[in-house]
């Protein structure tokens, strides 16, 4: 998800995020905290802002996403949207946080593409120093089993700049297809380029956990 949903603009206007009546769920109380083998994830406070604005506004992490808030009062800001979103039913975001460690180094994004929560789309960000130590690949596991099995998600997106062979890399990993390019679809810095469009479907993600992933059980409490 390299184009952030939240704009500071929507901090100053009413946004309608379905004209279609829901019924509220558990996780659009307070998102549940999933456990697994390296990392927690849990709901963003507001006091996580100092922590994200560290890990998420380096050049290494912002290169092929849309500029996060640059100050620890937009942090503030973005998390209180999210809750916002969270209760809406339409979106969730979780801190990433080393196990055994409440320090905030990234996050993880669903948010929902079409009415109902049917589809969706997947995104993260996790401080450079945790990259290549596994962080993301258990952070991911607990995330989609939070989309398919909690939210009830059929399909779950993602895009990915072509350049980004990190990103595209990480996406594969966890069994997403590649189903094609948008071209020039991502502005950044004033220049346009490609994106390639992943999915990953409920029976693809069963199926891949029990056989090429291995996950480890996760547990929500």
């Amino acid at each position: 998800m390299e184009k952030m949903p939240y704009r500071q603009e929507l901090d100053t206007q009413m946004v309608s995020v379905s004209v279609e009546p829901f019924i509220t769920t558990d996780w659009q109380q307070a998102l549940p905290v999933l456990t697994g083998s390296m990392v927690t994830l849990r709901e963003l406070r507001a006091s996580d802002a100092p922590s994200l604005l560290a890990m998420l506004t380096t050049e290494e992490v912002t290169r092929f996403i849309s500029p996060p808030p640059t100050t620890v009062e937009g942090f503030e800001g973005f998390i209180a949207w999210t809750l916002r979103q969270r209760t809406a039913g339409s979106y969730a975001c979780f801190a990433v946080t080393l196990k055994g460690f409440d320090t905030a180094i990234g996050i993880f994004q669903v948010r929902q593409t079409e009415a109902g929560f049917d589809a969706g789309e997947w995104g993260f960000g996790v401080g450079s120093p945790f990259w290549g130590t596994g962080v993301f690949q258990d952070g991911a596991r607990l995330v989609l089993d939070f989309a398919f099995d909690t939210i009830g998600v059929h399909r779950l997106e993602a895009r990915a700049a072509v350049a980004n062979g990190r990103g595209t890399g990480a996406l594969l990993k966890m069994g997403a297809v590649q189903e094609g390019i948008l071209r020039k679809s991502f502005l950044r810095d004033g220049q346009y380029s490609d994106q390639a469009l992943f999915s990953i479907l409920e029976n693809d993600w069963r199926d891949a956990k029990e056989t090429t992933l291995s996950a480890p059980a996760s547990r929500v409490h």
